[in-house]
């Protein structure tokens, strides 16, 4: 898929769901010990999980399971019994469950204020919109590629609806790189320590512990991870050499 393919059928996802995930909503207490979360990026349940997950400001150990899956699909099967996305795991509350409306649930109740946007309650509406938003991107975010297995999770500060945070999170998913999930929407308390790590806010920013690298911009992070961890080669850019991203500043 070409690049302004990719970008415009990104940002038509994020119109079907008007921008779900935007932005921080009421904030309950923070996590003291990190959330994890077994999903892939193109199923819409696992989309309800991340949007409030964004809403909510949390950071997250995302293990990916995209189909044909051969890291976390299995240990999965081994927790929790099947392969039924998303699953969270949460240590501070002793649970781990299946079912996004039992997970979005126990999120605001333990983490915000308790009520749950009207955007993922009410079934109905979420449903045909994120099957519309799958629609969107149908191939994107959905199966393995063969891939090297990182020593340490990399770390993405994002936020869900951001178009091109999305394509960073495809290629994260279909190569099974484990990553923690930094969410930094607009109005995140959070922001203020990224930009004085990163120098300003733009997302998508990658830090990858294994070699030390940092960087922003989706095209150059789609072929740092090709380079770097594909084993059936580069899938966006010839070579896995570093492309030249579009503008991608998020405004504060």
């Amino acid at each position: 898929m070409s690049r302004a393919l990719d970008l415009a059928s990104s940002f038509a996802v994020s119109v079907v769901r008007a921008g779900g995930g935007m932005s921080v909503g009421d904030l309950g207490r923070r996590p003291q010990r990190l959330l994890e979360l077994y999903e892939f990026e193109a199923c819409p349940f696992c989309r309800k999980v991340r949007e409030a997950l964004s809403i909510l400001d949390l950071d997250v150990l995302v293990k990916p399971c995209p189909k044909g899956g051969t890291r976390f699909r299995p240990e999965l099967v081994q927790r929790g019994g099947k392969a039924q996305f998303p699953y969270l795991v949460d240590p501070n509350a002793e649970l781990e469950t299946y079912e996004s409306d039992d997970i979005v649930r126990h999120l605001f109740a333990r983490y915000g204020h308790g009520a749950v946007p009207a955007s993922l309650s009410i079934a109905p509406l979420y449903l045909a919109t994120s099957a519309l938003a799958s629609l969107c991107r149908p191939l994107s975010g959905v199966r393995a590629r063969p891939s090297h297995v990182p020593a340490q999770p990399l770390e993405l500060w994002s936020f869900e609806a951001s178009p091109y945070c999305r394509l960073v999170r495809e290629a994260l998913c279909t190569l099974e790189i484990p990553y923690v999930l930094h969410n930094v929407a607009k109005g995140s308390p959070k922001r203020d320590a990224f930009v004085a790590r990163a120098g300003k806010m733009q997302v998508p920013y990658l830090f990858d512990p294994n070699t030390g690298r940092e960087m922003y911009e989706s095209a150059d992070i789609v072929a740092y991870l090709d380079a770097t961890y594909a084993l059936d080669g580069a899938q966006g850019v010839p070579g896995g050499a570093p492309a030249a991203g579009a503008s991608e500043r998020v405004s504060a």
